[in-house]
């Protein structure tokens, strides 16, 4: 048996890191454990060659303790070992370790060689805006519901809110290809409806039709969505894979803004103690995926998000990631009208407001609903002293 060729690797690594819960005679082992499970699975002591020791063994840079029973542990893998494939980027970073009790991946660190393969978002904050012509201060969003109405239905509702100048009309993300409503006639109907709308008003109101579906028919729908005139693309990648709308955020032929929503996604945020944080979640993994904007549960709503929570998302909206753009954070989740001043008040002037069903409940007309909410937003800008 030949020798086997000796290990050369380039010795840069990118870090991850993760909050332990356990007690604290036990924080130095558990990162150890890390090590070891994300990257050889193997024991220790079985490993047959130092240099794999040496240079694939994850290595811990740091723990720190920062309350009772928890700590801080930065862990560094080399950069070979995640390849050049983002879903063996995502299993390095919280693969088995997933399974395991009391550990919470948090935020991640790539040096620039491996950012450098990442095209990320290709629109981000500045682009999506310089895309719909917007006004200066927050862009604001809608949803098309409820599901159960037909294609003529919804294009009747999309175009009214368009002519009450909303920026960005979605797909509210349970349409799919229902029977009562086939994905071909929703997206060229409620295509033409702002359209038509935007050749009345003078706007820039962009429908954004839901693409995420079986694997074989994601390219083809978004093909079908843009030819029909949609302005930009809902994705699901809960459900439909991070690296699938990593794919789709690349087809130069698309070249469409893309919205993540988090559906599928809540038991990874869920429990503060294990998953992965709102921000390397929502923000870091889907600014590599390509997202340009990001939907998610915002607190006060329907759902549980505390404003901690929104905060650390929205940092992994907008920190610094290498060449990649800050892209929009989207609170959602039952937000009502009357919430505007408090939400300007905190996500300011670079996020997408998204109000639903709230709209339909503020009289009859809902173009003049629509309009009644962008005077809103102005008028909250106004109050900080900012130009309009």
């Amino acid at each position: 048996m030949t020798d086997p060729a000796p290990l050369s690797l380039s010795g840069q690594r990118l870090a991850a890191v993760y909050e332990l819960t356990c007690p604290d005679d036990q924080a130095e082992t558990r990162a150890r454990d890390i090590c070891l499970e994300q990257t050889v699975e193997f024991p220790e002591d079985l490993i047959p060659r130092q240099e794999i020791r040496d240079q694939i063994v994850g290595r811990i840079a740091s723990i720190e303790t920062f309350g009772p029973d928890r700590h801080r542990a930065v862990i560094e893998y080399p950069i070979e070992a995640a390849g050049e494939e983002f879903p063996q980027l995502i299993n390095l970073l919280f693969g088995n370790i997933s399974i395991k009790p009391g550990v919470r991946l948090v935020r991640f660190e790539l040096p620039p060689s491996m950012l450098n393969s990442y095209r990320g978002p290709r629109f981000g904050q500045s682009g999506l805006r310089r895309r719909l012509g917007a006004r200066p201060g927050p862009l604001v969003c809608t949803a098309i519901k409820p599901m159960g109405l037909g294609p003529e239905e919804l294009a009747d509702l999309t175009y009214r809110l368009a002519l009450g100048g909303i920026d960005l009309i979605k797909d509210d993300h349970g349409l799919a290809d229902q029977p009562f409503c086939r994905f071909a006639p929703r997206v060229q109907l409620c295509s033409a409806a702002v359209q038509r709308a935007n050749s009345q008003t003078g706007g820039n109101c962009v429908y954004v039709p839901n693409v995420t579906g079986p694997t074989q028919l994601i390219l083809p729908r978004a093909h079908l969505a843009k030819q029909a005139g949609a302005g930009g693309l809902l994705f699901l990648p809960g459900l439909a894979g991070l690296d699938t709308m990593r794919w789709l955020a690349d087809q130069d032929d698309l070249c469409l803004p893309i919205l993540a929503h988090p559906a599928f996604q809540g038991p990874y945020t869920m429990r503060g103690d294990e998953g992965i944080s709102h921000g390397a979640l929502y923000g870091q993994l889907n600014r590599l995926a390509g997202a340009d904007a990001v939907i998610f549960p915002n607190f006060g709503g329907r759902f549980s998000f505390t404003p901690e929570q929104c905060r650390d998302l929205v940092d992994g909206c907008t920190c610094a990631m290498g060449h990649l753009p800050t892209v929009f954070p989207v609170p959602a989740g039952g937000m009502r009208v009357e919430r505007v001043p408090e939400l300007y008040e905190f996500y300011g002037d670079d996020c997408i407001l998204l109000v639903g069903g709230d709209l339909h409940r503020h009289g009859s007309d809902l173009t003049e609903n629509c309009r009644r909410l962008i005077e809103m937003v102005k008028m909250v800008r106004m109050g900080t002293g900012l130009d309009v």
